[in-house]
């Protein structure tokens, strides 16, 4: 059964309209700060497994900085196909921590 694991604190989160990658156990992690709503998503992109969280926020959305490939933060949809997803995360902030349900 999944359950919630600390990622990172919130000091280290991204600042607005950034993405970071964090190491979470066998993956990492990508964290989105979309206009101050912080997402969790699989970190590699379908294209290509490029490092998302390295990558730019542009519209809204996290744009892979190898290819260009968006996607949505919220849902893990790619921009040009919706069938297109990676993973997202449940995330929560207690106490100063981020907890991420993987």
């Amino acid at each position: 059964m999944p359950e919630f694991v600390k990622l990172t604190t919130q000091s280290e989160l991204p600042a607005v309209n950034e993405a970071k990658e964090f190491p979470c156990g066998d993956k990492t992690i990508c964290i989105a700060n979309v206009n101050g709503n912080y997402s969790a998503m699989d970190n590699v992109c379908l294209h290509r497994g490029g490092p998302l969280g390295q990558g730019m926020i542009e519209g809204g959305k996290v744009v892979c900085p190898w290819h260009g490939w968006q996607w949505n933060p919220a849902t893990g949809e790619a921009a040009h196909n919706p069938n297109a997803r990676v993973a997202v995360y449940p995330l929560k902030i207690e106490n100063g921590e981020v907890l991420v349900e993987v």
